[in-house]
């Protein structure tokens, strides 16, 4: 019931609007042959309009592709008892094929390149025993080893996927690779399983099973096992898992591994918001240790984070600290500084970029050096600072700059169009408003005394930079009604009256009327909705 009154006051209100629109832009109520030729135009717009925004499916159309969408042919055979919803649910479907039809020709390509880097020369010097040695003096910096590793997905049907992988490793002058055919299906809503082959040289053939399995709405189990082949035999191996949802942000893991390295691991792991904890107890042959980081994220547009986690075993203590970044919209920017007995201090740079991934770990020294932690440190946070404001900055406003000059180009034709029609619509509202005036006047009710729209530029902006506004006085007074003015929450460049004066840059309307004979004055912006009068836009008589 409360949806059909909601309806029949939406086709009230538009009716009410269009006969406003049609007194207003009527030929016949203009003598002027210019005049008269500018309201036929603009009459036309508007009964196009009504027309659409009056027929159920049109409007559903329109609400779905825009007004493009009324243009494409096929339409016409939908059956016309069609609801709204209805027309979005064929919409949806439509849209799922689509989908679908490109996910037969899509790939997912995931890549890894990894650069290990040793600069221990820098600060724990070797001293040779003959000075003059060919370039003794200076620091000894080698990559000493290197991985990539590249897969692709191939979809073959809607519920099956074929994922193939390779990678290339070296270290030290001595390297292999390997490549793996990976085969999943989709069994079920709740569960998946994937075969897995694989050869290499260096540890020979490969096959391997997973399976996937939802067990209850908060918890789920994933199993594998494996067969590697090799000279000295067959070694097997068997992973498995257990996860369940101790709340709405904390998920706990049980893990039990069986093989060369057995051991069993328990986690609890909470994400939020604003922060992401991990706490790990591993127990097995040959590494256990206990594990715990913090992550914090800042609410901010480039997704900051800064973590640190620390992690000790019987191979020691390592205490890790770092911070990431966006610094594209693609693209993301990490550090971390790893402190650790007895493995030194070494700086890894990760930057991910769509979703290729490129590693740089940079071991510093096998020892705890202050000046390499300090080094490791402020080095890459000076280097990012300075990058990011004598690079990054000026190449980001450049092109959001060119970006804004192409769209005025392109929208150079249909913004004078649209200026024209706003122009001859204000001369066709001048004697409305006038009435509207009086009548305000006599009940001491909502009078517009200036009102701009566009861009507003503050004392202290660049000498070079200008407002961008157009008068809308008239326009906003002309939709005043019974001393109201309501403005729904959409751009209003689409008003009668309105344009835009600046394509692609924010814009605000800036309002000061008088109501009962106070004055009041409001900032709005653009797609913000606004209904006058209001109290709190009072001015004080101070002011």
């Amino acid at each position: 019931l409360n949806q059909t009154l909601s309806s029949r006051n939406l086709q009230e209100e538009l009716k009410s609007s269009y006969r406003r629109l049609c007194m207003l832009y009527h030929p016949d109520k203009h003598r002027d042959p210019e005049l008269k030729k500018q309201a036929e135009q603009l009459f036309t717009y508007a009964h196009q309009a009504y027309e659409v925004l009056s027929d159920p499916q049109s409007r559903a159309i329109y609400d779905i592709f825009g007004k493009k969408g009324l243009e494409v042919e096929g339409w016409e055979v939908v059956e016309r008892k069609r609801t709204s919803a209805e027309i979005r649910e064929e919409y949806e479907r439509l849209q799922r094929e689509r989908d679908e039809r490109r996910l037969q020709q899509r790939t997912n390509p995931k890549g890894t390149i990894s650069v290990g880097i040793d600069v221990t020369d820098l600060f724990d010097r070797y001293e040779e025993d003959f000075e003059d040695v060919p370039g003794g003096g200076f620091p000894h910096i080698e990559i000493n080893r290197m991985h990539i590793s590249q897969s692709i997905e191939a979809p073959l049907t809607t519920s099956d996927t074929a994922v193939l992988s390779g990678s290339l490793s070296t270290r030290n002058g001595n390297g292999g690779g390997n490549i793996n055919l990976c085969v999943r299906r989709v069994t079920s809503a709740r569960g998946w399983g994937e075969l897995e082959f694989g050869a290499g040289d260096i540890r020979g053939p490969l096959f391997g099973m997973k399976v996937f399995r939802n067990v209850t709405a908060r918890c789920f189990v994933t199993a594998q096992w494996g067969l590697q082949f090799s000279s000295r035999g067959v070694r097997p191996s068997a992973t498995t898992m257990m996860a369940r949802h101790l709340d709405q942000n904390t998920m706990g893991y049980l893990q039990w591994r069986w093989g060369s390295q057995s051991a069993m691991t328990t986690s609890i792991v909470r994400d939020t918001k604003t922060s992401h904890f991990t706490l790990a107890l591993q127990l097995g042959v040959p590494h256990s240790y206990l594990m715990m980081s913090y992550q914090y994220k800042f609410q901010d547009e480039d997704q900051t984070k800064v973590k640190g986690s620390i992690k000790t075993g019987f191979f020691g203590t390592v205490v890790e600290y770092g911070a990431e970044r966006k610094i594209s919209p693609h693209s993301v920017l990490a550090a971390t500084v790893c402190v650790g007995v007895p493995q030194g201090v070494s700086l890894k740079i990760r930057l991910n970029r769509a979703s290729q991934t490129y590693l740089f770990p940079i071991h510093l020294t096998d020892q705890i050096l202050p000046s390499a932690v300090f080094y490791a440190t402020v080095g890459p946070l000076a280097i990012y600072l300075a990058v990011q404001k004598l690079i990054i900055m000026p190449y980001v406003r450049a092109q959001k700059e060119q970006e804004l000059e192409k769209q005025k180009e392109d929208s150079a034709s249909e913004i004078a169009r649209r200026k024209q029609e706003a122009e001859a619509s204000v001369l066709l509202m001048q004697e409305s408003v006038k009435r509207i005036v009086d009548a305000e006047e006599s009940k001491m009710g909502l009078i517009i005394l200036n009102a701009w729209y566009g861009k507003f530029v503050s004392d202290n902006s660049q000498k070079r930079e200008r407002a961008k506004v157009i008068d809308v006085t008239i326009p906003l007074q002309c939709l005043v009604k019974d001393s109201k003015l309501i403005l729904t929450e959409a751009s209003k460049a689409g008003l009668p009256g309105f344009y835009d004066p600046c394509v692609g840059e924010e814009k605000s309307l800036k309002l000061l009327y008088q109501f009962r004979g106070a004055m009041h004055q409001v900032l709005s912006g653009d797609t913000e909705p606004l209904k006058i009068p209001k109290q709190t836009h009072r001015i004080n008589s101070e002011t």
